[in-house]
């Protein structure tokens, strides 16, 4: 009887092992450099694609074109860039507030006016549409 609970302490704790080893030896894996070229062409993609404030299907529409590579802004971003970034002031005069900016101009003029419930509810919705 003896031999049998050794055998058995010795299969737990054996087997207590191997799980261990197995469970912590995968860990995360480093990148390749094919994704990390990969997340840089994203990465620029995505900062040109806000610089033009590309909202919905021309957004995505623009994003598959430069991920696949066939606008000419994608491989050259490095290239392209000074020119951006001498375009970028007059651009944010004209870029639209964002979501969070018209939530507090909305919530401020909304507060201004001492709103509330309903009244206030109809006010906020139609200020973020504006």
């Amino acid at each position: 009887m003896k031999k049998v609970l050794i055998f058995a302490f010795m299969f737990i704790f054996v087997a207590s092992v191997a799980f261990a080893a197995q469970a912590t030896a995968p860990g995360k894996k480093a990148a390749s450099p094919a994704q990390l070229a990969q997340q840089e062409k994203m990465k620029n993609c995505n900062k040109e694609a806000k610089e033009k404030a590309l909202k919905g299907d021309e957004r995505k529409t623009f994003m598959k074109k430069c991920l696949s590579g066939k606008t000419s802004s994608a491989p050259a971003t490095t290239t392209v860039a000074p020119a951006t970034t001498t375009a970028t002031p007059p651009a944010t005069a004209a870029v639209p507030p964002t979501q969070q900016e018209k939530m507090k101009a909305c919530n401020k003029d909304a507060k201004d006016k001492a709103l509330k419930g309903d009244e206030r509810k109809k006010f906020m919705s139609d200020c973020l549409k504006k």
